[in-house]
């Protein structure tokens, strides 16, 4: 059964999202409403030290009240290029540039609710840059062995989902393909 949008309604429009109504019409006539946070997408990065070692982030978040160990990760800006937003990224909040970076996989975030869209890259070949943290970012970068980060998810030291989708997801289906070193 599909939905015809009627109707939509912007409820606030701020600075990362923006939150609608949408009045929907089914085939049979029946109306309902949708409530959407409309996102312009985001970028996860995977950053390697060396083969072994990756670059975690302990961040603090203030719309839990927690500091979460994550991946590096943040917004796209409008129009920007998912690339170009995780070299950004990456080196804000780490303090490295990446020599390479490559696409892993993309994910919706919450996808019943949030239009977020997550773009994901492992970055290599990094190059320390000093970090470029916002001023409301409480970031401390912690590289851990990549298995370790991965034991992480299971005792709970790591509980951020995004995080725990990009490490498992590179464990199970891009790491015996991974070019660590330099082509």
């Amino acid at each position: 059964m599909s939905h015809q949008l009627i109707d939509k309604q912007i409820i606030y429009n701020g600075k990362r999202i923006r939150l609608e109504i949408h009045h929907l019409e089914d085939d049979r006539g029946r109306r309902i409403q949708r409530e959407v946070c409309v996102h312009p997408g985001a970028v996860v990065i995977l950053p390697f030290l060396d083969a072994k070692t990756i670059l975690l982030i302990r961040n603090r978040r203030y719309t839990i009240g927690q500091y979460l160990l994550e991946l590096p990760a943040g917004g796209l800006e409008k129009g920007e290029d998912p690339i170009n937003g995780a070299g950004r990224e990456l080196v804000e909040e780490t303090g490295y540039v990446a020599g390479r970076l490559r696409r892993l996989l993309d994910f919706y975030s919450s996808p019943g609710i949030l239009s977020e869209k997550m773009y994901t890259f492992a970055a290599y070949d990094l190059e320390k840059a000093g970090q470029r943290l916002e001023d409301d970012e409480e970031i401390e970068v912690m590289p851990v062995p990549f298995d370790e980060a991965v034991r992480m998810i299971g005792d709970g030291r790591i509980i951020d989902g995004k995080t725990i989708a990009i490490l498992l997801a590179y464990d199970r289906f891009h790491r015996d393909s991974a070019l660590i070193t330099k082509d």
